[in-house]
């Protein structure tokens, strides 16, 4: 494995609890604010019956979706967080890697109207993860991505390439983590690569900010 996606996973091992902490707290302001309703409401627009969560974290987007009568299932990489999402009351989570989701080796079944990745997809190559992604799919069924919108974060260097988030302003014990940043252009690249044709995109905006919160692409 690449030693930037080897410190990736070591670094959720270790920020787990305090991820688990942040989120449960409402600490994240963006989140709480902006793009929690945003991909809550973009998945409900679609009115799935089965929805898998990839990159659940400690499952708050499983227990909304179960709340509102959807079949959620979630997997992450981190056995903390597995846990912490299966202890809050969301029984159908996996951990499997990305590596074993992209050969299809993790056993979550197929079937799925929606799948979605929230903030979730940090590692360099995903084509491979995408493509697996899109076999688990029913017919008519769609990719859902949040993630951090490329043209807020770029700090003037607008390329593809390896980012460190050092959670400045975060309470709590955190490790620096490596992520992949993607331009706009390489977002949709991956998408057509992995099959996918881009149906819409949305840029989540708070009323009293003047750049977007994160970019919402949704694939068919």
């Amino acid at each position: 494995m690449h030693s930037r996606e080897t410190a990736l996973l070591h670094s959720w091992q270790h920020n787990a609890q305090a991820w688990i902490d942040a989120v449960r707290s409402g600490a994240i302001e963006s989140r709480r604010q902006v793009t929690d309703q945003a991909i809550l409401l973009a998945i409900l627009g679609r009115q799935p019956e089965r929805v898998l969560d990839l990159g659940c974290g400690e499952g708050w987007l499983l227990r909304a979706l179960a709340d509102r009568g959807i079949d959620a299932t979630g997997v992450d990489g981190d056995a903390a967080l597995v846990a912490a999402a299966r202890a809050a009351g969301s029984p159908q989570v996996y951990q499997a890697s990305y590596e074993q989701l992209a050969e299809s080796t993790s056993g979550m079944g197929a079937g799925y109207d929606v799948i979605c990745a929230n903030f979730a997809l940090l590692q360099q190559d995903i084509i491979p993860l995408l493509a697996a992604m899109k076999a688990l799919l029913l017919p008519g069924g769609a990719l859902l991505i949040q993630t951090l919108h490329p043209w807020s974060v770029a700090n003037g260097d607008y390329q593809d390439g390896w980012r460190e988030e050092c959670f400045a302003g975060f309470a709590g014990d955190w490790r620096p983590m490596p992520w992949y940043f993607r331009t706009l252009a390489s977002w949709l690249n991956a998408l057509d690569m992995a099959g996918f044709r881009l149906a819409s995109l949305q840029e989540p905006q708070h009323p009293q900010s003047a750049v977007p919160q994160s970019l919402l692409l949704v694939a068919e």
